[in-house]
């Protein structure tokens, strides 16, 4: 069984979980006010196991299990056997950072949910098929440059606009974080890019 799928396991059961028990939700999710008085450091990383609706973890996990394998081949030929687990495990803390600093004493600004690890995915899938189809809400399909192009327009303003509930803010650093890591340990992977985006292939 891959790491993709065990990620996805994980992460299912766990949703389910703090769905049925609120304590444990209220113990995973993330609350920078725990951490910067209690100190619960663990929260940078469990927030990212925890969703809060059914169609909130489908479109993740629906986006982890079709690109996360291609990515998970990569840094487990570069980092050995944990390799795509240290990856996602780094972009679900890496994401959340910025939403840390900006709320350390904000009482009750809670967050949740794989979105920032699942973007990094994504977007360093994005670095080597640039024109493989995507589902836009599983049903538009749309060349990944473009989704991404979108993705990043409308995060930037919806995070300056304040729209939703959502945290646009680890979407806009897990995609970033997908990319420059990636690129960092590839850096042949520009030119890769560079030269695909030129011969589109659908």
């Amino acid at each position: 069984m891959n790491h993709t799928t065990v990620l996805i396991i994980i992460t299912v059961i766990t949703s389910l979980l703090a769905w049925q028990d609120r304590s444990l939700m209220g113990r995973l999710i993330f609350d920078p006010i725990s951490i910067t008085k209690f100190k619960q450091y663990h929260r940078f990383i469990t927030h990212g196991f925890i969703h809060a609706d059914g169609m909130h973890l489908l479109f993740n996990m629906m986006t982890l299990y079709f690109f996360g394998r291609v990515i998970e081949n990569f840094y487990i030929s570069k980092f050995g056997l944990m390799g795509f687990v240290g990856f996602y495990v780094l972009a679900i803390i890496f994401a959340i950072i910025p939403t840390y600093l900006q709320n350390k004493h904000h009482a009750r600004h809670l967050s949740l949910g794989a979105s920032g690890a699942v973007s990094a995915v994504l977007f360093a899938f994005i670095l080597f098929a640039p024109w493989q189809t995507l589902y836009f809400f599983g049903i538009l399909p749309i060349p990944a440059i473009l989704f991404a192009l979108l993705y990043v327009t409308y995060s930037i303003y919806a995070e300056r606009r304040g729209v939703g509930n959502t945290n646009h803010s680890a979407h806009l650093f897990g995609a970033a974080f997908g990319v420059v890591v990636t690129l960092a340990i590839e850096p042949s992977l520009i030119l890769h890019f560079a030269n695909a985006l030129l011969h589109p292939r659908f």
